[in-house]
């Protein structure tokens, strides 16, 4: 079920990055669906353009399309002159991607890169557009970040590391942010149903749980930020387990999880830290 969100607060534009695929590509339309137009980020630009017609002619809302790699230092400069000509209500910082494998096998370049994506990137964005939107006295953020990630994940040491510090920053910012009038949601998904669990060697099909659609995780993602909540894990029996499960016991079943699907997957293509 899609959320309304109200244009008056957190429009008359929002910036989505990591928005050519997955999490990203449906709360770029999620949002469109509300009436507010959109600044799609992510390194494809024909992906991008792709999706900026989409949700153009379905939604009757503008778009932009910013083909940027945000794990590459100083890239807050151009994306803030691309987007000074308009008010930005709403911000989701999604972008990331995730390198599984042993950490001593990873490449070390691979490793820094991915961390400049999935936490400074985070950082850039919400100090330039949160200084925005405390100005305007209303709007919002929504940090993509990943359940668990504070117990430390197996084969994802680094991605889960990062993630840790995104959940961090997000819930502080709720709280300096609210007497500011600006919403701040960390969206603390589990597995997803995306492109990203082939990377991983995962079968959504023989999955023990199975992955949750990208259109509820953003429902529910948003429906968090409408009612300003610091921290949404979507999906009931998610939330159970974040809740009950010991750290030493999930960081035992993912790497269980884990292990299996990349000892089964092919050789992996050469990775990039990108969105």
């Amino acid at each position: 079920m899609k959320v309304a969100l109200d244009k008056g607060q957190f429009g008359p534009w929002a910036l989505v990055t990591g928005a050519s695929s997955g999490i990203g590509k449906e709360f770029a339309r999620q949002i469109a669906a509300s009436g507010i137009n959109v600044v799609l980020v992510a390194r494809r630009e024909a992906l991008l353009a792709e999706l900026g017609r989409a949700i153009s002619q379905e939604f009757d809302v503008q778009y932009r399309a910013l083909a940027m790699d945000l794990s590459q230092e100083g890239f807050i400069a151009g994306l803030a002159d691309a987007t000074r000509d308009i008010d930005i209500g709403l911000v989701v910082s999604n972008a990331g991607t995730g390198n599984p494998g042993e950490f001593l096998k990873l490449d070390r370049q691979l490793l820094q890169a991915t961390l400049r994506l999935s936490t400074m990137a985070h950082l850039d964005i919400t100090h330039h557009f949160g200084a925005k939107l405390a100005k305007r006295r209303r709007g919002g953020i929504v940090l993509a970040g990943a359940m668990g990630a504070e117990n430390g994940v197996p084969l994802m040491a680094n991605d889960g590391a990062a993630k840790a510090y995104v959940h961090s920053l997000g819930e502080a910012l709720h709280y300096e942010f609210k007497p500011l009038g600006v919403c701040v949601t960390v969206l603390a998904a589990g597995f997803t149903d995306t492109a990203v669990l082939g990377k991983f060697g995962l079968d959504p099909k023989t999955m023990p749980l199975k992955p949750m659609s990208v259109e509820q995780c953003v429902s529910e993602g948003l429906s968090g930020l409408r009612k300003n909540r610091s921290k949404v894990v979507p999906g009931r029996l998610n939330r159970i387990m974040n809740a009950l499960v010991p750290a030493f016991l999930a960081r035992t079943l993912e790497a269980d999880l884990l292990g299996k699907a990349l000892a089964s997957r092919p050789a992996p293509a050469i990775a990039r830290a990108g969105s």
